[in-house]
């Protein structure tokens, strides 16, 4: 049953991110690879909706390790079919920490066996483009796990990029890189700390190759103001060029005009409940890195529950046909709201 529900939830998440995205570009899924265990290294950027959008877009199933605070309850069934295990940080209480050897010795058993894992290497997720500084967990777990096995282990750097860290109906351009593999580190005259540093290096240098704009220097906020729906169109490699050299060019200044409001509020109102409802919902988060994450999860479930309600409600009282032409205007008026909206972003 809980292997049911993960790959129900996979494809339901990997169709949803095509409706939430305007454009999903993957590049180097041949970058992964076929053989020994494999642990996935992205940035995070968009809290829970990092893992999804990695677990979706691959095709084993993988491991990943997540906040200790969100298991236990209610949902702890729901975490374990999705092949989540908990992190315990400082702020768990130092006793919780001891936790984290029975779950790095789990996920080390898991990598020996040819599993597939994910785990964030910078120590929080946050709401910018650059990349934070790495810890060293990811890279002494790999390391560990290749003391103790014959089968290769590598770790595979991963950009998630989104064209907006906020909104929906951006671009998102999902880069896996080079793999690393970790057994010619394992036979260096460099002491063990070194040999994890050395892993650790490699696996920035192979993460900001994956990012957009992974580094923060005082040309950061200016190259910041490239990233925008004009240009997050083009390839991959070509935006990043463009962003380094500065020869993209900015967004153009657009004055929100009185209609274009009205229009939006317009288009809103077939579908005024759902979002009202997420509105409220995102009130409740202070952390604006949760907001993409939020709704896209909780929009699919609203927006679905409210179409079918309307495709029911206008069925039993105009008939079928008409039920459907209105849900469908409904989805369609919803669109159009995105697009016009997104040019003001």
């Amino acid at each position: 049953m809980k292997k049911l529900f993960y790959y129900f939830i996979k494809y339901t998440i990997r169709f949803t991110t095509n409706c939430y995205f305007r454009r999903v570009k993957i590049y180097g899924l041949e970058n992964i690879p076929k053989d020994g265990g494999v642990l996935f290294s992205p940035n995070h950027q968009g809290a829970f909706l990092d893992p999804l959008l990695i677990g979706c877009n691959i095709k084993r199933p993988v491991t990943s390790l997540t906040r200790s605070d969100v298991f236990g309850g209610p949902l702890q069934w729901f975490m374990d079919a999705l092949n989540m295990l908990p992190v315990y940080r400082i702020r768990n209480g130092y006793a919780n920490l001891k936790k984290n050897e029975a779950i790095f010795d789990q996920c080390k058993n898991l990598l020996s066996n040819n599993q597939w894992i994910m785990m964030f290497s910078e120590a929080a997720h946050h709401d910018e483009f650059y990349l934070q500084p790495l810890s060293k967990g990811s890279s002494r777990l790999a390391y560990e796990a290749q003391e103790n096995s014959d089968n290769p282990i590598y770790i595979v750097p991963v950009g998630i990029n989104y064209g907006h860290l906020r909104n929906p109906f951006c671009d998102l351009h999902l880069v896996f890189g080079e793999a690393i593999l970790i057994r010619p580190l394992i036979g260096t005259t460099a002491q063990k700390p070194e040999r994890i540093n050395t892993i650790k290096a490699k696996l920035r240098t192979g993460m900001e190759k994956c990012m957009w704009l992974p580094e923060k220097d005082e040309y950061y906020e200016d190259r910041k103001k490239l990233i925008h729906s004009g240009n997050t169109k083009k390839s991959f490699h070509e935006l990043k060029m463009g962003i380094q050299d500065q020869s993209l060019r900015p967004k153009k200044a657009l004055k929100t005009q009185k209609w274009h409001k009205l229009l939006i509020r317009l288009l809103s109102i077939p579908n005024f409940l759902p979002l009202l409802v997420l509105k409220k919902i995102l009130g409740l988060f202070k952390d604006v890195v949760f907001y993409s994450s939020i709704k896209m999860s909780t929009g699919l479930i609203l927006f679905i529950f409210w179409w079918a309600v309307i495709f029911l409600v206008g069925g039993v009282l105009w008939g079928w046909q008409i039920g459907l032409s209105v849900t469908i205007g409904c989805v369609t008026l919803l669109y159009i709201r995105q697009i016009l909206s997104i040019k003001y972003l």
